[in-house]
């Protein structure tokens, strides 16, 4: 219970007063000022009930309606605030009333909602009652998901144009005819039925049937190179993502799904099944990079010498000592799977290395990126030679990069 400015004024109004009437007056006029504070705060003593609506599914940089409101109306004013982790923005955090704000997660994995903060004001106004209304609730960040379900969505409508090499048959949408449907305004040019479009009048494309029942796994490196940065992201997050798109595709083909999560010891490990997405997106959406380093060869025993697979191995291609294991691993697994090692670009390096430098400085920086580039390249040059694909792209289009190899993979039946 606290008094309110007004309270706090009108105390201060009936001391001035003594000045002017008599002390006894004022002094009645001061413990009724008072009196009344406590009667007013007497009246929002009991704590509220406080309904929070919150989407179930949270995706890490896609903001989500968030609502706090009142189940009855109090007797007097009504002011919330909802408290968020470092992890979670919220615009605005307090309003009177209602709250009706945009929370923003800013990283995967699981966080701690607090309980909501109400101060509750009499109905004179004088005395408030600060209350903690609810309970702490836990916020299920997820990766991309949205971005995920676009590209499996693409795939399914054979609007996904793949920036890959070309294969038999349009680009990332199987070999086997299926059907003749209406053109699409993203349809290739090699899509289009030219006797059909002839004797209905109208442009219709050819519909390619992609080959279903394959698994693909995916092996995302927690280790301590998947810790650095990439603008508001680290490398581990970029992974996530991937794969998370990765999955959501497999599931709209019918394929199998897994994934292993891993850097000195296996952290996750979920076998390839049919619909296998959701339990990969749950198996990865909360995992955490260790300051350890990552045991390649570990993980690739845990694929096993089950049926082929494409397996991507999400992780950093730092340097030639760093990626030793992973070569000599890759080149294992190459015996029985198809592999891709896929990997973020650093954009700032690419921007460092563009940039006319200024300064000494910049040139210095310059200098230290051509090396990281060279040595990234000699990586990716090494694990092709294993007969592996490399896949290297921004954080943004490192799905969509994934999505293509697993659709040439499959255009070309190597699974």
């Amino acid at each position: 219970m606290s008094p309110t400015p007004r309270a706090a004024v009108l105390v201060g109004a009936a001391a001035l007063a003594a000045l002017l009437v008599p002390l006894p007056v004022a002094a009645l006029l001061a413990v009724a000022v008072l009196a009344a504070t406590g009667v007013d705060a007497f009246l929002v003593r009991r704590p509220p009930f406080v309904r929070r609506s919150l989407p179930a599914t949270l995706s890490r940089g896609v903001a989500a309606p968030l609502r706090l409101e009142l189940e009855e109306p109090p007797p007097g004013a009504a002011r919330l605030r909802q408290p968020v982790p470092p992890d979670l923005r919220l615009e605005p955090s307090e309003a009177d009333g209602r709250l009706d704000g945009v929370l923003l997660p800013r990283r995967r994995g699981r966080h701690v909602l607090p309980s909501a903060a109400v101060r509750l004001t009499g109905p004179l106004g004088l005395g408030a009652w600060t209350h903690s209304a609810g309970e702490a609730a836990e916020a299920l960040v997820y990766p991309d998901l949205p971005a995920a379900f676009r590209l499996a969505l693409a795939v399914r409508q054979g609007r996904f144009r793949d920036t890959g090499r070309a294969t038999r048959g349009p680009l990332g949408l199987g070999t086997e005819f299926e059907s003749v449907r209406d053109y699409l305004p993203d349809d290739d040019v090699r899509q289009v039925n030219w006797r059909a479009t002839a004797r209905l009048g109208r442009p219709m494309s050819n519909q390619y049937r992609i080959e279903q029942d394959r698994d693909v796994v995916c092996l995302v490196d927690a280790g301590r190179l998947m810790a650095a940065p990439l603008g508001d992201r680290t490398r581990l997050d970029a992974a996530v993502d991937a794969a998370a798109a990765v999955a959501a595709v497999a599931d709209e083909l019918g394929d199998r799904c897994g994934a292993i999560a891993f850097d000195a010891e296996l952290r996750r490990n979920v076998a390839p099944r049919r619909g296998g997405g959701r339990s990969v997106i749950g198996a990865l959406f909360d995992v955490e990079p260790e300051r350890v380093d990552s045991d390649y060869e570990l993980a690739f025993r845990a694929v096993g010498s089950s049926k082929r697979a494409l397996v991507i191995v999400f992780t950093d291609l730092l340097e030639e000592a760093a990626a030793r294991p992973l070569v000599e691993s890759v080149h294992v697994l190459r015996r029985r799977h198809a592999v891709a090692v896929a990997s973020a670009a650093d954009t700032d390096l690419d921007r460092l290395v563009r940039r006319a430098p200024e300064t000494a400085l910049d040139a210095y920086a310059a200098s230290v990126a051509v090396e990281v580039l060279d040595a990234r390249a000699r990586v990716a040059a090494r694990i092709r030679a294993t007969g592996a694909d490399v896949i290297e792209a921004p954080p943004d289009a490192l799905g969509a990069a994934c999505v293509g190899a697993y659709l040439r993979a499959k255009a070309r039946a190597a699974l």
